[in-house]
């Protein structure tokens, strides 16, 4: 199976630059970011002990960043080497202050796994939440360096739990210990005969904690919202603008309307300029200009702007999954979004206490929006439900480290 497993890897990789040589910018991106990596990868001075750390891209790095903080404040002697898979979050942290050395990581094939752990002393290695890459799992039990996995979710509809999924399973056998984000995994592991976990639950809530309480200011927005309240619509794809077009179009005077598209490309841009009459891009923003739109065309400020909103559209539950709910909740701050959200767990809790509200279409999401505006006590019922919740799920970066004081001691 281990054959059949490292042909397909190996295939993937020639699938991704033959579509980078026929043009598609993500794999053009992941293909040139790996060329030469081994030249980065082979200068660990070998006197120097690594942890090393892997996330998929931008949402696993913000998932694990607590940790990292905590490893870099509290064992400075150990070097951080952090990897990432997807472009779209190396290219955003390349030049990471904290980091001793990010780099992409080697695709997963045998040769590959030996070849990084021969170049660095690793005193242990990190996945965040489910970065399953089993011949890379092998080769670091096989040298008898231990593999941690924080935030970790598992669920029963997962391959590994297929009936034909028994090879992959027994590489959490290998796994030296598990920190997971609820119960249910806890069960999943436990049903499989591990034992080495703890349910010290998700790490990115301490983190958007963290990035709640720095509270920055964008005075360009302060001025945009005046005395109004605010609504952000956060990551929206096409499907989500579409609902949100006529209630823009029509909101009472005394609310305004920030749209943070996932997509900022210049084309997208304007085709949202096309569906609205009073707007202003934030690039360009004008004071003197009384708008009830603000368009952000620039990255990397959404989970910071949060704060000004009454509530906020999470974009994407038409599409593939709603994207962070966290980000908004922190601030005490009610979310709507699509129908599909049914595997993000805070989505999930929120939605049964009435935090959260899903949409089908442009007229429950009107409902739901017109509810908030005209019956405040319905709005702060649902702003509190928020508060406690997230009250409830910080402190898993101090149960993590707790445990892995043991290890790294």
């Amino acid at each position: 199976m281990r054959l059949i497993y490292s042909l397909f890897i190996r295939l993937y990789g020639v699938l991704i630059h033959l579509a980078s040589a026929f043009g598609n910018k993500k794999a053009k991106l992941w293909c040139d970011g790996r060329k030469n990596q081994w030249h980065k990868l082979k200068s660990a001075n070998p006197d120097d002990q690594w942890i090393w750390i892997h996330v998929s891209s931008l949402g696993e790095f913000e998932q694990g960043l607590p940790i990292m903080e905590a490893l870099k404040k509290d064992y400075p002697k150990y070097k951080l080497l952090i990897t990432f898979f997807s472009p779209s979050g190396y290219e955003v942290k390349k030049d990471f202050p904290l980091a001793d050395m990010v780099a992409y990581m080697p695709l997963d094939t045998i040769s590959n796994a030996k070849r990084l752990v021969k170049n660095f002393n690793f005193k242990a290695v990190i996945f965040v939440k489910y970065e399953f890459w089993f011949n890379h799992i092998k080769v670091l039990k096989d040298r008898h360096i231990p593999l941690f996995y924080i935030s970790t979710v598992l669920r029963p509809k997962q391959y590994f739990f297929k009936f034909w999924g028994k090879w992959f399973r027994k590489h959490f056998y290998k796994v030296k210990f598990f920190f997971t984000q609820n119960n249910k995994t806890a069960d999943l592991l436990h049903k499989m005969g591990i034992e080495n976990f703890t349910v010290a639950g998700d790490t990115r809530f301490d983190r958007v904690y963290e990035i709640a309480q720095q509270a920055q200011r964008f005075p360009d927005i302060e001025e945009f919202i005046g005395t109004r309240k605010c609504i952000i619509a956060g990551s929206s794809w096409p499907s989500d603008e579409r609902l949100l077009y006529n209630f823009i179009e029509n909101m009472p005077s005394n609310y305004c309307f920030i749209m943070v598209p996932h997509d900022i490309s210049d084309s997208h841009v304007k085709q949202i300029e096309s569906h609205l009459h009073d707007y202003q891009l934030y690039t360009n923003f004008d004071p003197s200009k009384k708008t009830s739109t603000l368009v952000i065309n620039k990255i990397g400020i959404l989970s910071k702007i949060y704060r000004y909103a009454k509530f906020a559209y999470i974009g994407a539950g038409f599409y593939d999954g709603i994207h962070n709910i966290q980000e908004a909740i922190v601030y005490d701050v009610p979310v709507v979004f699509g129908p599909k959200y049914h595997e993000f767990e805070e989505a999930v809790d929120l939605v049964r206490l009435k935090g959260a509200f899903v949409i089908n279409n442009q007229r429950e999401l009107e409902d739901v929006f017109y509810k908030f505006i005209n019956d405040e006590n319905y709005y702060e019922k649902a702003s509190k439900i928020c508060h406690d919740y997230v009250a409830g799920k910080i402190g898993a970066t101090v149960k993590t480290m707790r445990v892995l004081e043991g290890f790294l001691s």
